[in-house]
């Protein structure tokens, strides 16, 4: 069985872990690291110590579908909503812009819920607190060195995080060629948009380490 190894655990490595686990079913181990204490990333919820149902969102406050990217991402809108993950906005936000062609959904239980939900789709084995420092090719697969641990060894290697984290990593990744994809950046204070109404260039990626026969 393949061991993957996704590095971050925001929207993106979430998402990538889940749909990995509905295309590949159970043929392939899904590893999950991320070097805070909780999943969410910029997408991230804060819950007060002394109530639970007392929550802030630090990062998306809403959620913005275009016409464009709610047609050609139906099937997840659909998915989170039939999950009551989301729900129609129906009062305004301060400072956001109101189109008709646009609709904005909310996040009863906070924006981390999203990232939540797919991770407990994936089935995978997430684990806090690990801090990605190495990444060496070994033969066909990759070991992986983090803070304060062993290194491990994965068949393929998916990196999450902001570029700048990358760029900070000791070994193989930044002597190779690659290319990057740009997903949609979390803009504190606002709404989560698609790529093409991001009011500032996104600093993430996703990058695949992995062998060509993988």
């Amino acid at each position: 069985m393949s061991r993957v190894l996704i590095v971050g655990a925001g929207l993106t490595g979430s998402l990538c872990a889940c749909l990995l686990r509905r295309e590949m079913q159970n043929k392939v181990k899904i590893v999950v690291w991320d070097k805070s204490r909780g999943a969410g990333g910029r997408m991230s919820t804060s819950r007060s110590p002394s109530n639970a149902a007392c929550t802030a969102d630090l990062g998306a406050q809403y959620i913005t579908a275009t016409p464009f990217y709610a047609q050609i991402h139906q099937s997840f809108y659909e998915e989170l909503l039939s999950h009551g993950i989301l729900k129609p906005l129906v009062a305004p936000v301060e400072g956001m812009i109101k189109k008709d062609d646009l609709r904005d959904f909310v996040t009863p239980k906070g924006v981390s819920s999203i990232v939540k939900h797919y991770l407990r789709e994936s089935g995978a084995e997430v684990l806090f607190e690990h801090c990605v420092t190495h990444i060496h090719q070994k033969g066909a697969g990759w070991e992986v060195r983090r803070t304060g641990g062993a290194a491990e060894e994965f068949d393929a290697v998916v990196l999450t995080m902001p570029v700048p984290q990358i760029l900070q990593l000791q070994g193989d990744v930044c002597s190779r060629e690659y290319s990057l994809r740009t997903p949609p950046k979390c803009c504190p204070g606002s709404s989560l948009r698609d790529p093409a109404h991001c009011r500032h260039r996104p600093y993430s990626c996703t990058l695949l380490l992995a062998h060509s026969d993988f």
